[in-house]
């Protein structure tokens, strides 16, 4: 496997569960992943949430997406640091592919429409029949 194939099974599985630390209790929720490419897997958040604050104390994180089957499912973890991406033309896409953020007040010039991306680290599927199978890490960034 290959970075490609990471980048194909998160965008086909945008679903994802993101997991931080808020001083030493872990924290997870789901996510709706914005889109991946070889650059990284993209995101937001808003700035009040509490998601942001753990990872600008944090960045360290781990990602899990899961496409369920009758055999148990494939699950891709991913493991980096997030990066903040402060780009007004990149939240105008943003708020224009994602209507909703429109009626919550957002805009390209939202400072506190974050958007981040985890552009290095490794990635590791999983499936039952590979479930006692050493881990074999896909580097990527």
């Amino acid at each position: 496997m290959e970075f490609k194939d990471c980048i194909k099974f998160a965008n086909d599985n945008p679903m994802t569960y993101v997991a931080t630390l808020d001083g030493n209790q872990p924290r997870v929720r789901g996510f709706m992943m914005w889109y991946a490419n070889e650059s990284g897997f993209y995101f937001h958040t808003g700035a009040t949430k509490p998601v942001y604050k753990q990872m600008k104390a944090n960045p360290n994180v781990e990602l899990c997406f899961y496409h369920p089957d009758e055999k148990g499912g494939v699950m891709m973890r991913v493991a980096g640091a997030v990066e903040f991406i402060d780009d007004k033309k990149l939240r105008g896409k943003l708020v224009e592919e994602r209507q909703f953020l429109k009626a919550w007040g957002f805009t390209a010039e939202s400072s506190d429409l974050i958007i981040f991306k985890v552009s290095k680290g490794e990635a590791y599927f999983w499936t039952m029949e590979t479930n006692f199978d050493a881990k074999k890490a896909i580097k990527f960034g």
